[in-house]
């Protein structure tokens, strides 16, 4: 038995163990989507780059920190003469923030206690200071782009890897779609070739029949066993293809083993009118292939435009501004410092240059090579796109063309059976004349048939090169599924 997410109607059959399903196309590819493993596992790269932009956002949070110290010592003091026991207690709390200007700012609240011994006249006493500290880089790493370079290239890499996983979708629907026209193809023409076995048994059987009134040598006898052997052949070549063809198509949509495949969709010969402009146009708009080099290309630019910023010489400017107190009673101490009447401030710059450089340099000069590579393959791929849409639509106009001639073909060699028939039973034909004709009309249908399949699959490599086909088939890719996997990892 099936699991009932296929949803498909199971048929017993009494001639065959495994089971029989019907299958439209569009449940075909709706299998094929649900059930590809390949595709499955794609989506965890979207997720994966879902934890790196939200890793790399981090930089922006709060930090919080705790400082505490226990000191003590016993200098010797040339004032007094002597040496005395000192020792302090340190407690301070703080937070710092990176700024998207590439700086960091902090601030901070130092208390210190100190005991000194009797011998020294400073006794015990508490110190405090409420600081606030700036440090922000002038040149190299200054700016938004520098700071958020990981965050920008996490998200482009996440629509990169989407526009991957579109591709692959993309590739598996026109391949379901067209090994399901193809096992449309080989069921028709097995019904073509059955159907071939029954015209050429009723032929031997009517020989026979004429053969023994006397009205055909005994020859023709032979002529039509040869015709229906051959054509039991041709039946059971057909068969395998059938089989063959159903194996391929339900390893695509991931059924079981021994499962038989009954089509209920035929090919559409519908007429399309195509403009060459417009598919080009569409194509370079929105093939997934292309959108995935651009967001290479993207990435790449975002990280030479920060590399170009990593050449210049480091220089930060430090500043802090500090409210003070000190006295020996901690609340005296406390309003000493929130009086504002002892600040302290400071101002200053650090400078870092490496003689050379050449680090920093070749780093740029890569991501530089790493732009222009992308930018050829882009152009390449931009030329294969065209290529490729200017050879569907002309496979489209030569299938549709054929779809014609196929149908005259078949008319013609119906009318030809018909005309041998009557033929052979007034003596103007023999026996291999109207199995020559019947066996022309078996190629004539099996043409009909192929020709259909053609302009089907013709179609659908046409909206495959476009980019269209998933928009046509109602499927949507977006980071839905991606953020729900990494959702429910989290």
């Amino acid at each position: 038995m099936l699991p009932l997410l296929l949803n498909l109607a199971v048929v017993a059959t009494a001639s065959a163990e495994s089971p029989v399903i019907r299958l439209s196309l569009k449940e075909a590819v709706r299998l094929a989507l649900e059930q590809n493993l390949d595709l499955k596992a794609e989506l965890y790269t979207p997720a994966q780059a879902e934890a790196d932009i939200r890793k790399n956002r981090a930089i922006y949070e709060t930090h919080l920190t705790l400082n505490t110290a226990y000191q003590d010592a016993t200098p010797y003091s040339p004032v007094l003469g002597t040496k005395y026991d000192t020792n302090s207690v340190t407690l301070t709390p703080g937070a710092y923030q990176l700024l998207p200007t590439g700086g960091t700012l902090g601030l901070s609240y130092q208390n210190i206690r100190q005991q000194n011994s009797t011998v020294s006249p400073l006794g015990t006493y508490w110190t405090s200071n409420l600081g606030l500290t700036l440090s922000q880089p002038l040149l190299k790493n200054f700016g938004r782009d520098a700071t958020e370079l990981n965050i920008r290239v996490s998200e482009v890499s996440k629509e990169t890897s989407i526009s991957h996983l579109k591709s692959r979708i993309l590739a598996v629907v026109a391949q379901v779609k067209s090994e399901y026209f193809r096992l449309v193809s080989f069921r028709e023409d097995l019904e073509s070739r059955k159907a071939s076995l029954e015209l050429a048994q009723k032929i031997l059987s009517e020989t026979e029949a004429r053969v023994r009134a006397g009205v055909l040598p005994a020859m023709e006898i032979l002529n039509a066993q040869f015709g229906v052997s051959s054509r039991q052949k041709d039946l059971i070549d057909a068969e395998k293809a059938v089989s063959d063809q159903v194996d391929i198509l339900s390893q695509l949509i991931h059924l079981g083993r021994n499962t038989d495949i009954i089509t209920t969709d035929r090919p559409d010969r519908g007429t399309f009118t195509l403009n060459e402009d417009d598919a080009l146009n569409k194509s370079l708009a929105i093939r997934p292939e292309l959108d995935e080099l651009k967001g290479q290309l993207i990435s790449f630019e975002l990280q030479t435009k920060v590399s170009r910023n990593q050449t210049l010489p480091s220089l930060n400017l430090v500043s802090s501004l500090a409210l003070t107190g000190i006295d020996k009673d901690f609340s005296r101490n406390s309003e000493r410092m929130g009086s504002f009447d002892y600040p302290a401030w400071s101002i200053g710059l650090q400078f870092d240059y490496p003689l050379g450089n050449q680090s920093a340099e070749n780093d740029y000069i890569k991501n530089r090579l790493k732009v222009e590579q992308t930018k050829v393959q882009i152009d390449s791929l931009r030329s294969s796109i065209e290529n490729e849409v200017r050879l569907a639509i002309r496979a489209v106009n030569s299938s549709y063309k054929q779809l014609d001639v196929a149908d005259r073909a078949r008319l013609y060699a119906d009318e030809r059976v018909k005309a041998y028939m009557k033929k052979i039973e007034v003596g103007l034909a023999t026996t291999k004349d109207l199995l020559d004709v019947e066996n022309d009309l078996a190629t004539a249908r099996a043409n009909q048939i192929k020709a259909e399949v053609l302009y089907a699959t013709s179609l659908v490599q046409y909206w495959k090169s476009t980019g269209e086909l998933l928009d046509r088939e109602g499927i949507r890719i977006d980071s839905s599924k991606a953020d729900a996997v990494y959702r429910g990892v989290k």
